[in-house]
């Protein structure tokens, strides 16, 4: 040992460098490691319930205020949760490298995200003063498709009113045909063309319209496409994807 060190310069250094490396254990500990190359972060919440285009009752008579406020902050706010959490359990399936369960969590996605982005389409595509045949871009191509308006509503309730169960009604533009489709959406995943883009979509799950119209989706129909239908949100959707 050197001798011009004292017993007392010992103990301090020595008391000294315990505390450093005390401090650097523990911001080992509060600090964790970087990610490996390659790994990717959790993604916790990427779907976001948006809030009602309108206020619960701006619909009344025709769907009432207590139909909006379950529909929206129960049930799509629902698919929102579901979505995200089927997307956080594929990415933690992915970081630890099991497969067990893959299928199954992509399968809630499909439900839940597409419950979310039709769900979202629907509150868009009504209004308090919506109703009556269309004018603009996609009321010509429903008259040169279908013929007339008229016909185009009476396939368009046969095929929306006739999903078994829960499912919606969609009238969706399909880019390879360029054609417009009318499809019966089974959950809010089944029976759809692939690449289609959905212009106009009506619930037909008992949750939009049980509380007002009771187990008459007929008349709910009826009801929706004569007041509720917002046809200049329609033609802006057809616009976007139709140059």
């Amino acid at each position: 040992m050197d001798g011009s060190l004292t017993r007392r310069d010992v103990l301090r250094r020595a008391s000294l460098a315990a505390g450093v490396a005390a401090a650097g254990a523990m911001a080992s500990a509060q600090t964790p490691d970087p990610p490996a190359a390659g790994s990717e972060p959790m993604v916790v919440s990427p779907y976001t319930l948006p809030p009602l285009p309108y206020a619960y009752d701006a619909l009344e008579p025709y769907l009432g205020a207590r139909t909006l406020e379950l529909h929206h902050d129960t049930h799509h706010a629902g698919y929102v949760r579901g979505a995200n959490e089927a997307v956080s359990n594929l990415v933690e399936a992915r970081r630890t490298g099991s497969t067990s369960m893959a299928g199954e969590y992509a399968a809630k996605l499909a439900f839940h995200a597409s419950g979310h982005v039709l769900h979202t389409l629907y509150w868009e595509n009504m209004a308090p003063d919506g109703g009556g045949a269309p004018q603009g871009r996609v009321g010509g191509m429903i008259r040169r498709q279908f013929g007339s308006y008229d016909a185009f509503v009476k396939q368009f309730k046969a095929i929306g009113t006739s999903v078994e169960g829960s499912g919606w009604g969609v009238l969706a533009y399909e880019p390879r045909g360029g054609l417009l489709v009318i499809a019966p959406v089974k959950n809010h995943e089944n029976v759809v063309v692939m690449g289609m883009e959905p212009l106009l979509v009506v619930d037909v799950w008992e949750h939009a319209y049980y509380l007002d119209y009771q187990s008459d989706r007929g008349k709910y129909f009826d009801v929706w496409m004569e007041h509720l239908v917002s046809w200049p949100a329609v033609d802006q959707r057809l616009a976007a994807v139709v140059r």
